[in-house]
């Protein structure tokens, strides 16, 4: 069977360490994972030769939202999010008609790697929640702080059509979100809880931003910042954060544990996950 990560620019990826090690904790042989440069333009093409040798895809920036008209099943809570991560690959039913046997289901399991990557640095009952930046992986943090029972959390964002789709997000949900203009930014310095999905790029001029300010007034501690980038680590607004810090490896991880899950059918092998991807970043730390 073979998976794979695809995304543009994807070299980066962890992915494949972390599916390899759970594909040899679980005794999979003969499963493979690579890595595909795939683009907006390329990924139709790549999904259509998806056939009966394939478990699954992930799928990374910029194809979260692309993938959505090209496969055969959104689940109900990928469709309500806007966003998925990930397309299962499994036969067709018998009597069943469509590409190379098999039907294509998205499923989003970027909201559950965040949870679970909150979860575990102590980050349960969230009371007050920020999101910095507004894209696909900005919808996921706006739906997992809802989840981590945040009453309505706040979004900072730039361009006004996204402010729009991130309400109509949290509505699908049954929840409410305070969009916020991107002059407003220090604000998210009021919650327990920020997520900043800005890409790596972006890092150093939030961090110009925020990280000078600290906590409002000194009067209590800088909140907690989870940054789902996690190469390069750290970013410039990790490095510089005065609080405590979650790297987006930890998000990664728990999501690519809930992928294994939907991919294989097996109980993803997590501590085995884990230590295969932070020797790999170890590495590319000495190197």
């Amino acid at each position: 069977m073979r998976a794979a990560v695809c995304g543009s620019p994807i070299a980066h990826s962890l992915s494949p360490a972390l599916h390899r090690a759970a594909y040899a904790a679980l005794g999979l042989t003969g499963w493979e994972y690579d890595l595909l440069e795939v683009d907006e333009e390329r990924l139709p093409a790549l999904v259509a030769s998806l056939d009966t040798g394939w478990a699954g895809l992930s799928l990374t920036m910029p194809l979260k939202q692309a993938v959505l008209p090209l496969v055969d099943e959104v689940s109900d809570f990928a469709r309500a999010v806007g966003a998925v991560n990930t397309v299962v690959v499994t036969p067709r039913p018998a009597g069943g008609t469509g590409r190379s046997g098999v039907h294509l289901r998205a499923e989003n399991t970027d909201v559950h790697g965040i949870v679970a990557a909150l979860a575990e640095a102590g980050a349960v009952g969230v009371a007050r929640g920020a999101v910095v930046g507004g894209g696909a992986t900005a919808r996921s943090a706006l739906v997992a702080l809802l989840r981590a029972g945040c009453p309505r959390p706040v979004a900072v964002v730039r361009s006004p059509a996204r402010a729009e789709e991130l309400t109509r997000v949290a509505a699908r949900l049954g929840g409410e979100v305070e969009v916020r203009d991107w002059a407003e930014l220090p604000s998210v310095l009021d919650a327990d809880v920020v997520v900043s999905t800005v890409p790596a790029g972006a890092s150093q001029a939030v961090a110009d931003v925020l990280a000078p300010a600290g906590a409002p007034g000194g009067s209590r501690p800088a909140p907690l910042l989870l940054d789902v980038v996690y190469a390069p680590w750290p970013t410039p607004l990790a490095h510089r954060w005065r609080g405590p810090v979650i790297g987006g490896f930890e998000m990664l991880l728990h999501q690519g544990a809930a992928q294994v899950e939907l991919m294989t059918g097996r109980t993803a092998p997590l501590e085995a996950m884990r230590a295969a991807g932070l020797a790999v970043l170890r590495e590319r730390a000495r190197a």
